[in-house]
């Protein structure tokens, strides 16, 4: 048996002191009659309004800008360097380079997720929004950017929401970008699926042409797969951005739905925007129950029939073979339209605000129906929709609906459009197609097997206008990063542009000493006030972590809605959303609560019984180190975790 010599390697770091083998209670150390050993940590968090924001926007940002909390950096003149509007333009702009048509359009899921709600009713973030967007047209503001050149060049495959979102990021990078489409202008489902009344056309066309000022490059009425070869594409570029979209409509899975007048909600919304639609049957019957279900409805409503009209009219218009003026034939009448969905109207996934201006309209929308047959008569055409009544859930995720027999009925229809669901074209790219008819691509949108190839919006999956702005942003970042020879990073949790420190130490004038993620102050750094964590990217902040007492009830201003009836639809193509004049945006981001963030209400130095919190000197505060505690003097009373309005002040173990 061989010997063995033992060595001794000095520990470096110990939990315990040598013979120290026992646990003390915590209890005795945290809390000693008159103090304790917690004390007030300074915690960014992410606010639910933008963990619900499909584009990541900074909400909160732009709102405290509004309200005038965060100020616009000041110039060497010491005047502000520009208008606050202009500020909050592009802070909002950061993220997403369309905010009058989604300040339009979005039904802002985060609203919804605003902790308002749990108060009283939400803040009008979309109206904000809006307002911003109109302001930037009204002034010009442009986008420009002072990255250098990498000399790398991307391609972009389709001109939608996704694919300009993409662009527009990688120029802002230093990338050289060309957008392939195959239609003559760009925008994608917001000009070829979104009616102009809802997205006027000269608003998406100055927000587009900002993209394209920055230098993006644009191949028009070229498919990628026909007019040039997907190998000649990744012969002359660096990266590919798949941003097709899904265009092409699902028809109804039912016999003779290939029926003239049966058509798919996409080619009929195409064919009006397109200017090829201009009146319908006189009696319309919609399926779905989806945003574009409404949008089909009301354009329907819009458009009426022609007593003098041929039938084969309008069938010939959506499948785009005339394009007919229709001026002088017969005055228009109104058509009457149905709308019918498996579920429930208020189970309904299309926006309530657009249902409830459909009611009014006069559309008839029927809950809990599903599609049966179709009734032809001898020509083929459709004569009537039939229907039964149903009962839909999701059980685990897939769609259960149980017909209910002896509940049949035929709806009389001219035309009937399908509305239930948006397919990709793969035609000359299916090599993308994972066999589902979608794009499989992983956290940084990088296609499955694809070396280079990334993609986002409706290819994935059909969803938001803003969920495609959000899919190119973070596709542009994976990009980015391959481009230069990065490993792709690891996506945070939460995937949101944040209130940043350091830009807000610049702005001052500050010295930034150097900084390590993740951002945390201490007594050795001047970047940020002791015991400050940033968990933007990992933790959102409920209403339960918040001092709601400290909020009054203030009624939401409300952007004017001109709500038509049955007769006044007819015809009338107007944008029905009027924008916040400029004391109402003001009013209704002071309605914000911040949360997450501190919005200097001083509180916590008003109700600290030892003077502990103390403002930070005005030359070396900024917007996120208003305050810091003299922990000499602080007893761990946690009054000051407990009326901070915006849970921006925790409790946390410390000297």
């Amino acid at each position: 048996m061989s010997s063995t010599t033992e060595t001794t390697q000095k520990i470096t770091f110990r939990r315990y002191k040598d013979g120290d083998n026992k646990v003390g209670r915590l209890s005795e150390k945290i809390m000693q009659a008159s103090f304790t050993h917690k004390c007030p940590t300074y915690i960014q968090s992410t606010p639910p309004c933008q963990g619900s924001c499909p584009a990541g926007e900074d909400i909160r940002g732009y709102l405290a800008i509004v309200r005038g909390t965060e100020k616009p950096p000041v110039g060497a003149d010491g005047k502000p360097a520009m208008a606050w509007q202009e500020y909050a333009f592009r802070r909002l702009t950061e993220a997403n380079p369309f905010p009058s048509v989604t300040g339009r359009v979005c039904p802002a899921p985060c609203e919804t997720g605003c902790n308002r709600n749990a108060l009283e009713d939400h803040v009008g973030i979309n109206s904000v929004e809006h307002f911003l967007g109109e302001y930037g047209i009204a002034n010009n503001l442009a986008y420009h950017t002072d990255a250098k050149p990498t000399g790398k060049k991307v391609a972009v495959i389709g001109g939608g929401p996704a694919s300009l979102s993409c662009a527009y990021q990688l120029t802002l990078k230093g990338h050289e970008v060309t957008v392939f489409d195959e239609h003559e202008h760009l925008g994608g489902m917001m000009r070829y699926g979104i009616p102009g009344f809802r997205t006027p056309r000269e608003v998406l066309d100055a927000e587009i042409k900002r993209i394209t000022d920055l230098g993006v490059k644009t191949r028009m009425k070229c498919r990628v797969g026909r007019d040039i070869t997907l190998e000649q594409i990744r012969k002359d570029f660096d990266a590919v951005f798949l941003g097709m979209g899904a265009q092409a409509g699902r028809a109804l899975p039912l016999e003779d739905s290939a029926a003239p007048n049966v058509v798919t909600a996409t080619a009929f919304l195409k064919a009006f925007n397109d200017g090829r639609l201009q009146h319908v049957g006189k009696r319309v019957v919609v399926v779905g129950g989806g945003d574009t279900s409404i949008d089909v409805a009301t354009v329907a409503r819009r458009l009426g029939h022609l007593e003098q009209s041929q039938p084969t009219d309008f069938e010939q218009a959506i499948a785009g073979q005339v394009a007919h003026d229709v001026a002088e034939i017969s005055a228009k009448q109104g058509a009457e339209v149905t709308l019918t969905s498996i579920f429930a109207i208020d189970k309904m996934q299309a926006n309530k605000h657009e249902i409830e201006q459909a009611l009014a309209e006069g559309i008839a929308i029927r809950g809990g129906l599903v599609p049966i047959g179709i009734v032809r008569c001898a020509d083929g055409r459709a004569t009537a929709l039939r229907v039964s009544q149903c009962e839909a859930k999701l059980v685990g995720g897939k769609l259960e609906v149980k017909n209910i027999a002896g509940t049949e009925e035929d709806i009389p229809a001219d035309l009937i459009v399908s509305a239930i669901g948006q397919a990709v074209d793969f035609t000359g790219l299916e090599e993308f197609n994972n066999g589902k008819g979608a794009v499989s691509t992983d956290r940084n949108y990088l296609v499955a097997g694809q070396k280079g190839v990334f993609a986002g919006g409706d290819i994935i999956r059909p969803h938001l206008l803003t969920t495609a702005i959000g899919h190119g942003s973070i596709a542009a970042d994976g990009i980015h990063n391959y481009l230069l020879g990065k490993d792709l990073e690891k996506r945070p949790k939460i995937d949101a542009h944040q209130f940043d420190l350091m830009r807000k130490m610049m702005e001052k004038g500050l010295e930034v000493k150097e900084v390590h993620e993740p951002l945390r102050g201490t007594c050795e750094t001047n970047v940020a006030v002791h015991n400050f964590d940033n968990r933007s990217d990992r933790y959102v902040i409920p209403h339960d972590k918040l001092f709601l007492g400290h909020f009054s009830i203030v009624a939401r201003n409300k952007r004017n809605v001109i709500t038509l009836s049955k007769e006044s639809a007819l015809g009338n193509f107007q944008d029905r959303l009027g924008v916040l004049p400029q004391d109402q945006a003001v009013a209704e981001a002071k309605r914000c609560m911040s949360c997450g963030m501190c919005f200097e209400c001083d509180n916590c130095v008003v109700y600290c019984p030892q003077t502990a919190v103390f403002r930070v000197p005005k030359a070396k505060s900024t917007l996120g180190r208003y305050v810091d505690t003299d922990y000499n003097k602080c007893i761990g009373c946690h009054i000051c975790a407990d009326v901070c309005p915006t849970g921006y002040i925790q409790m946390g173990l410390g000297d």
